[in-house]
């Protein structure tokens, strides 16, 4: 049976998403993920929210070996620390290609509109979830789409991103401060998206298709965005100098448990 207050959650919940999306199918999935969160995260100490690369949609099981690594790495680096949390995704965009321009379109305009549907969200849980903090991990895309929601929050709340590959062509639009931790490299190459080599970036959008042809001739079935490939566009976990980078972030903002702030 509901209760007074759940109902109350509930309301409000679909209220917000009628106001972001009308009476759009979109908009309920977006008010069940909502109740789904809040329900969930409370008593946790953090909420670690990933946005996939990419095309934004990927299941973290679905995502590069690599990029479900960092995921993961920072999970329990979190949980090393003492912390209890809970570990989700925020899709920016759904499947098939009608999905796909639509996200073409909002990255021309550094996912304006998106970045403000996240905010929202974002919003929303943490004024019904007592004391629980963010952090945003995102990689390539993801990351730039993390900056685009950093951008639309204003600082004003207990929200951290950690930013991985951010794709040069955002740069000029990209947020960062005390609460970001941006990381541009590998630690054993420069990455190429990274320094803005507009020929190797031409040269991946070109050949992409054909690796994707000829994954599909071989009965392999893959995401598109797992053919755009870099040379340095690889993040993983195992690197010393990754690991580093990121535990030392959560170390400065958090400590461990029991001298939380």
């Amino acid at each position: 049976m509901m209760t007074g207050a759940n109902l109350t959650l509930r309301e409000e919940a679909y209220r917000l998403a009628q106001q972001l999306f009308g009476t759009e199918e979109a908009g309920t999935d977006f008010a069940n993920q909502l109740l789904d969160v809040c329900a969930k995260a409370r008593g946790k100490d953090f909420l670690i929210v990933h946005n996939p690369g990419g095309w934004g949609h990927a299941r973290l099981n679905q995502c590069l070996e690599w990029e479900g690594g960092i995921v993961n790495g920072i999970k329990a680096a979190v949980e090393e620390m003492g912390y209890n949390l809970l570990l989700t995704q925020y899709f920016r965009s759904g499947m098939g290609w009608r999905e796909q321009m639509r996200d073409l379109k909002e990255q021309f305009h550094f996912f304006a509109s998106k970045a403000v549907v996240m905010a929202a969200w974002l919003q929303f849980i943490m004024a019904r979830v007592k004391a629980i903090k963010v952090i945003l991990v995102g990689i390539s895309q993801g990351a730039a789409f993390s900056s685009a929601v950093m951008r639309q929050l204003g600082g004003r709340y207990p929200v951290y991103s950690i930013e991985l590959g951010f794709p040069f062509q955002y740069k000029s639009r990209r947020v960062i401060t005390g609460r970001t931790l941006v990381v541009e490299g590998n630690g054993l190459r420069h990455d190429d998206l990274v320094q803005g080599n507009l020929w190797v970036g031409a040269r991946i959008l070109m050949t992409a298709p054909f690796k994707w042809m000829w994954y599909r001739i071989r009965g392999e079935r893959v995401l598109f965005a797992h053919c755009v490939t870099a040379p340095g566009h690889e993040y993983d976990w195992a690197n010393p100098e990754i690991k580093r980078q990121v535990r030392g972030f959560l170390k400065a903002n958090f400590g461990t448990k029991k001298q939380a702030r």
